[in-house]
């Protein structure tokens, strides 16, 4: 089985947050054993950004990393191991490589909608080697940037 990168190139889905993951020297440490969880954004959230801020960050190693760590917490956590927490309480405090907390959420009654901050997880459990992905639907920015 592929590690993280492996599957993130291999899928063809990804291809702004490979050239990011690439750009910021951060291949190596998301090859590594792990085992990790990462909350991919779609392309269609790379575009989402406002004008200039991919760009921005591309030509910025330190600030491009500290994004892409924010996506990232050590420990692998499924779908069911995010339920399962959210089970007692609504939401889940989990901190990131970056050292910022993110906020995993649930809303719905009927249909349950699964946030990161406020991004939607539109896909869970792409298994990799080392890890897990869950597909999110924005680029999650932390405060201090």
């Amino acid at each position: 089985m592929e590690n993280i990168v492996e599957v993130a190139v291999k899928s063809g889905k990804f291809p702004t947050l490979v050239k990011a993951v690439q750009a910021a020297g951060l291949v190596e440490a998301l090859s590594s054993p792990g085992p990790f969880t990462v909350f991919a954004p779609t392309e269609e959230a790379f575009k989402s950004l406002p004008k200039g801020t991919l760009d921005s960050l591309l030509a910025d190693k330190q600030k491009l990393g500290n994004v892409l760590k924010y996506h990232v917490v050590s420990g692998k956590y499924n779908s069911a191991d995010v339920l399962s927490g959210l089970q007692k309480s609504n939401s889940l405090k989990i901190p990131t490589l970056m050292g910022e907390q993110v906020t995993i959420s649930r809303s719905g009654m009927i249909k349950k909608i699964i946030r990161i901050n406020q991004a939607n997880i539109v896909s869970t459990d792409i298994q990799a080697s080392n890890g897990v992905i869950h597909v999110i639907d924005k680029v999650i920015i932390p405060s201090k940037l």
